[in-house]
């Protein structure tokens, strides 16, 4: 017997978040915006109203300058929607690897007052899912004092950690606004290519994948055709892995934590991807504390971490957070995974990007930017990739990795590196 389901009107639902409180928002493809835009109309009784979050999607209305004293948003990833807000000072970041935000939550570091999630429609027994986005939202509404549901017949039901009884949500508010999507399938430039085929190299039969969204990403999965039982545990993940799972390139066989299954925090790509995963046993949708703890990932054979950066000095150092004092993204789960890589038997941790921004300006660097971040440092730094090579750092003195990444800059720009690199290290 179907039990009953009470859905309230937003307004009634967000009347838990009070002044002063810390409400925490579902991201990525599962961003609740019509809560969001209904919270932002109850700005005028708010003050003082922290939000933390990580990848959010959409117009998510508190961002406005005119909510500043209202909402505060406090950012564990800054995406493209926070932005502004952060780098114009209305808004903060948090440093943190993506595995510890649960430990924030759970610990009363961050202490969440109110969360704010999307889920899919009660099953037969009462049971929702949080779809596309279990990451750090399973962590938020298991320590959360009040949770509210976003309840939309569109978001898929994964499995997993993400199925919640309705009876855990204090309210419910009914919805079918179309869930967001992201596009990433876009045209894959000649330098991309080049670099897909560099990482493709590298990937061994029966390897465990981990690779972000994109350009580059989606060029390697195109060299992977003809590669044989590949494994994927990754912390997010697109469109771009489907054609893979239909050809049994990848089909899991090997890998140690959850075998037979794809393993991940989230998945962000088009509805095609959203009903690919929608009731797939095959994929098993977990809570990031898991997934991106370096002593899971590294019980996995032969994990090919791969990452992308902003800039990387000739020392190894990996900027891939900011652009100098800009912050454009944040720490994220690079670390977490180029460890478990590193760990790993036969594991492989990449960092990979183009040699020159689109600018033509050179990405390999003498120092990283003022004010840039360190992401992933010099001694966790194995492989650096671009269009021109792959240059090994793992067991390499600071001279022999300048010499090494200066091979993989663009050429106009080596023999200004290796000048640069004389005087550096008396001698080159």
């Amino acid at each position: 017997m179907r039990p009953k389901i009470s859905y309230i009107p937003p307004q009634e639902a967000l009347a838990c978040v009070q002044s002063g409180h810390r409400v925490f928002v579902q991201g990525s493809a599962q961003t609740p915006t019509y809560l969001l835009h209904h919270l932002s109309q109850e700005a005028p009784r708010l003050r003082d109203v922290e939000v933390v979050s990580i990848t959010l999607y959409g117009d998510i209305f508190i961002d406005k300058p005119a909510f500043e004293g209202h909402f505060h948003i406090n950012s564990l990833f800054v995406s493209e929607s926070v932005r502004k807000a952060v780098n114009e000072g209305r808004a903060d970041y948090v440093p943190v690897f993506l595995s510890e935000i649960p430990e924030l939550f759970g610990q009363n570091i961050l202490p969440i007052d109110v969360a704010l999630v999307q889920v899919s429609v009660p099953d037969q027994h009462g049971y929702c899912s949080l779809g596309l986005s279990v990451d750090i939202a399973r962590s938020a509404v298991n320590n959360a004092r009040f949770v509210v549901a976003q309840v939309n017949p569109n978001v898929p039901r994964t499995h997993g950690d993400g199925i919640i009884h309705a009876s855990r949500f204090h309210a419910m508010v009914y919805c079918e606004d179309a869930l967001h999507e992201g596009n990433f399938g876009g045209e894959v430039s000649d330098i991309d290519e080049k670099i897909g085929q560099h990482i493709a190299e590298l990937i061994d039969d029966g390897s465990t994948l981990q690779m972000g969204i994109g350009s580059i990403p989606n060029a390697v999965l195109k060299c992977l055709q003809h590669h044989q039982n590949l494994g994927v545990h990754t912390e997010m993940f697109s469109d771009g892995l489907i054609d893979l799972f239909d050809k049994d390139v990848i089909n899991n066989k090997f890998k140690k934590i959850y075998p037979n299954k794809t393993v991940t925090g989230f998945a962000l790509g088009s509805k095609r991807l959203y009903d690919y995963v929608n009731d797939n046993p095959a994929f098993a949708f977990l809570d990031i504390d898991f997934v991106n703890d370096p002593h899971n990932i590294r019980q996995n054979p032969k994990v090919v971490a791969i990452n992308s950066a902003v800039e990387v000095d000739v020392t190894g150092q990996i900027c891939a957070d900011s652009i100098g004092t800009y912050q454009y993204s944040g720490v994220g789960g690079q670390m977490d995974f180029m460890r478990g890589a590193a760990l790993s038997q036969g594991g492989k941790p990449i960092i990979a990007l183009p040699s020159r921004t689109q600018k033509g300006v050179s990405r390999i660097v003498l120092y990283l930017k003022l004010g840039a971040g360190v992401v992933t440092t010099r001694a966790h730094a194995h492989y650096v990739i671009t269009e021109y090579g792959v240059a090994y750092l793992f067991g390499k003195n600071l001279r022999q990795r300048a010499k090494a990444l200066i091979a993989i800059a663009h050429p106009d720009d080596r023999e200004t590196l290796e000048q640069a690199c004389f005087e550096r290290f008396k001698g080159f």
